[in-house]
């Protein structure tokens, strides 16, 4: 079973900086991507930003250009920097990883998840 641990949520005022960070643990064989979701209240989850274990980024063009996602392979962390935040980022943020084995049907890998952290973006 993957675990994965989250931190550097909280409170910032608008224009600010945060840093995120997930550390994976427990039985990976095999990660094909690490990511970040959002959900803001309301609103249904939405991918924010992901890395494949290639090094291909993938981003929501609400965050481009302000935030970027990083990883330390060796510790199996994935990392998003989160600069000139806007009150429209404030959500639960959740460590997203996925790996194999992979469902043809529904296109998709399995997918573990963190507990999620608090982002809160004040005007």
């Amino acid at each position: 079973q993957v675990q994965l641990v989250e931190s550097g949520g909280g409170l910032v005022q608008a224009g600010g900086s945060l840093r995120l960070s997930c550390a994976a643990s427990g039985i990976i064989l095999s990660i094909n991507s690490m990511g970040w979701y959002r959900q803001a209240p309301g609103k249904q989850r939405e991918l924010v930003a992901k890395i494949t274990s290639g090094g291909t980024t993938d981003y929501v063009d609400s965050v481009k250009g302000r935030f970027t996602i990083s990883r330390d392979s060796a510790k199996n962390t994935v990392y998003l920097q989160m600069n000139s935040l806007k009150p429209e980022d404030t959500a639960v943020y959740y460590c997203n990883l996925e790996g194999p084995p992979y469902y043809p049907s529904t296109m998709s890998y399995i997918a573990y998840w963190g507990q999620g952290t608090q982002v809160t973006v004040s005007s």
